[in-house]
Formats: C-alpha cells, structure tokens, sequence
C-alpha cells in the first residue's frame, strides 16, 4: 500500500531540509508517492502567487502534507504565508507532546512523572502577524484596553 503525501519544498533552506526528510521517511520501507510544490517566495518571483491553488488542492485531497520553511516577501502587503495556509486550512492549533521516556537522561528530578500536551494557538496573536507602530493611534488603543486601570 502507498501513500501520497503533498511536500511544500520551501525557500531558502527548506529544499534542503525537504530532501533530508524525504530520504529519512524513504528510508522506514513505507511506500510514498510525493507530490511536490513551490509556494513562498519562490512561487511568488515566478508565478506571482504566494500559495498555488494546485498546492491547496493537494492537500486537501491526500489529507496530509509536509511542509519546508517559506518565507514571506516583505512589503508586498500579504504577513505570512505559514499563517494563510493554517488560516486557509483551519489548522488553528498546534500540539507539542512533553513526555519522559525511561533511559533518557533528565536534569529534572521525577521527570517520569511528565507527560502532558501544550497547545499553542497559531492563528491569532502574534502569529497573526498584526502590529502597529508604537505611536500609533491603533496601539495606544489596545494600551488602553490593557492598562485600563478600574475605578
């Protein structure tokens, strides 16, 4: 049995990486056929598209996909493409398992007592990419809202 899975093979050092993962999952002996896109800043300078609807497509056809690091050009009026594929994607969380596994030196005492999961929102916040200049109207704002003090 084979699998397909979408590969995003980034920019900048994500080929490089892409081709390092794909010859480690290559190597477990299970069956892959890779489907292979650009998006980023490579697709940008020779599509002018940061994410290919093909490359969408893909992923929501197979269910699964790795992705490479992307950059986002600067100044073209788009934050992030990491954030518009999650957004796009509805891939609003992601979930980092913290778990002791017996043999593994620690430096905490009664690590086999960890196990747990941290989820991080990724979609809103600071991964959403929305700043403002500090003297901004718009900061002094959410200032306001922060540092309102109650009567």
């Amino acid at each position: 049995m084979s699998y397909t899975i979408t590969l995003i093979k980034g920019d900048g050092i994500g080929p490089e990486l892409a081709q390092a993962v794909k010859r480690c999952l290559d190597a477990t002996g299970v069956e892959i056929v890779w489907e292979e896109f650009d998006a980023g800043l490579v697709s940008y300078e020779r599509d002018g598209v940061l994410l290919p609807k093909e490359l969408l497509a893909s992923i929501r056809k197979n269910k699964v996909a790795l992705k490479a690091p992307l950059t986002t050009p600067l100044g073209k009026g788009f934050r992030s493409v990491n954030v518009a594929l999650r957004k796009e994607l509805d891939l609003y969380s992601c979930l980092r398992p913290c778990k002791y596994y017996s043999g593994v030196r620690s430096l905490m005492k009664n690590a086999q007592d960890i196990d747990l999961v941290v989820v991080r929102e990724n979609t809103e916040d600071l991964y959403a990419g929305i700043e403002f200049s500090s003297d901004s109207a718009d900061m002094e704002a959410i200032q306001n809202i922060l540092f309102a003090v109650k009567e």
